[in-house]
């Protein structure tokens, strides 16, 4: 008995051991790798005031010239970057071509550089987890080994361009099954994602974070819980919203039986006009308004109409379905603080900031169906004080936007209501999604009921 015991303890003590120094080894590199990407990203912003002209201009131009970028040299950069990485995960055994890392790092500075509406996160995830791939095929690890690396490998990405460690390595493992945590990678994550972030903040990466005080102005009262209840479910609605048209978009552009240069060209000049009508700040990563929405001085986004998400919502689709490289998570959180701020100035003007920052949240909840890192990342980037607001509205918002995804790769393990029939274990776009036959028959039956009183009333 103690012999079996002892055998127990001792495995689990060398493969803790093996994975906290694997995993710190490969956190460290990515984080360093993910910081020459932020840094270049931040002289590619800072060289566009230099242009002669509107930076925005430059769009047609560089949508072709990435897609041509894309499609010669690794394919498989193509798009947003955390959905090629769930792709890898559950088809390849993590296997990723690591010609992704530069090829996709220069195609997104590009794309963000011209004003493409696209974020850092997603090519961070795609960078850190083809670069933990390149290093197990060094190494010669197994595939079990290698998607365990990956996994490591998206989490320090994550964690080092949301600077939130801990939300970051959650969303890594939490993006990947719907319904379902890979405990077994829990502490690499965590590690990698530590080590990342930290590897980052040494070499000069600044991360803004949001002290709100809230719990100076909110008191816990029933009538703000309420309004927090309704702001999940029109945060639900508007991740629904956002998904179902970036997707869309991107399917009809795909559609388009023209040069897929030509497309790309369009697509730019598309997003030329809208920023020419409505103005530039719906483009690149929006990080100015984002910041403004989650100022606590309402003066800052007294400017902000209330259909910026909605803007942002088409040139996010127009920019990835013309062929743009960057990620989705910029614009959701973008998409999300907006559609907040609208909320509170219809409902509740006092607490505008917090519906921004609620907003901020869910909507990457609903999204990318990650309720427990979007929880997680309120707490670090907001504080204490808005945990149970943010619970409350990111789960229902994660609920109320259905069986779809900005990541259509993700895996389904769960249904989120029991009067639905949904087949597990296949891709979420794949998902047949119907009611459940007993609600079925229910349903039948009321509306043949309806029906005929509605036959008898005419007859009157």
């Amino acid at each position: 008995m103690f012999r079996k015991h002892l055998t127990e303890q001792t495995a689990i003590l060398i493969s803790v051991t093996k994975w906290m120094v694997l995993s710190s080894v490969i956190g460290i590199i990515i984080g360093a790798i993910v910081t020459l990407f932020l840094k270049s990203i931040q002289y590619a912003e800072h060289y566009q005031k230099a242009l002669p002209f509107p930076y925005y201009y430059l769009l047609p131009v560089v949508l072709v010239f990435v897609v041509w970028l894309i499609r010669t040299f690794a394919p498989s950069a193509e798009g947003h970057g955390t959905e090629k990485v769930i792709e890898a995960v559950h088809k390849r055994h993590g296997k990723i071509d690591i010609k992704v890392v530069p090829i996709k790092l220069i195609a997104t500075v590009l794309t963000i550089f011209a004003g493409g509406s696209v974020g850092k996160e997603g090519p961070a995830g795609q960078i850190g987890a083809a670069s933990a791939s390149g290093i197990s095929d060094l190494l010669r690890f197994s595939d079990a080994d290698r998607k365990k690396i990956v996994i490591c490998g998206i989490s320090a990405g994550f964690a080092s361009v949301f600077g939130t460690p801990i939300a970051g390595a959650i969303f890594g493992v939490e993006v990947l099954i719907i319904g379902v945590i890979l405990y077994d990678v829990l502490l690499p994550s965590f590690i990698a994602g530590f080590a990342a972030f930290t590897t980052a903040q040494f070499l000069g990466i600044d991360y803004t974070y949001f002290d709100l005080h809230y719990y100076q102005s909110i008191a816990l009262d029933p009538v703000l819980i309420a309004k927090v209840v309704a702001a999940g479910l029109f945060f639900g609605l508007v991740s629904d919203l956002m998904v179902t048209s970036v997707n869309y978009i991107h399917k009809g552009i795909e559609k388009i039986r023209l040069n897929v240069y030509l497309k790309a060209l369009l697509a730019g000049l598309a997003l030329v006009a809208i920023a020419a009508a409505f103005g530039p700040q719906y483009l690149g990563l929006g990080m100015d308004t984002i910041s403004d929405t989650l100022n606590p001085d309402p003066y800052f986004a007294k400017d902000l109409p209330w259909y910026a998400f909605i803007l942002k919502t088409i040139t996010t689709g127009l920019t990835l379905g013309g062929g743009g490289s960057g990620g989705v998570i910029t614009p959701v959180f973008y998409v999300g603080a907006t559609s907040g701020h609208a909320f509170g100035a219809w409902f509740d003007y006092q607490h505008i900031t917090l519906f921004a920052a609620l907003g901020f949240v869910s909507v990457l909840s609903g999204a990318t169906n990650a309720p427990i890192a979007a929880t997680i990342m309120a707490v670090e980037l907001f504080g204490l004080e808005i945990a149970h607001y943010a619970a409350i509205s990111a789960v229902i918002s994660f609920l109320v936007t259905g069986h779809r995804s900005i990541f259509p790769s993700q895996i389904l393990a769960m249904k989120k209501s029991e009067i639905l029939e949904v087949k597990i274990g296949q891709e979420i776009e794949k998902a047949e999604v119907e009611l459940e036959q007993r609600e079925f028959t229910r349903f039948q039956r009321i509306r043949r009921r309806i029906l005929r009183k509605k036959r008898e009333l005419n007859k009157k």
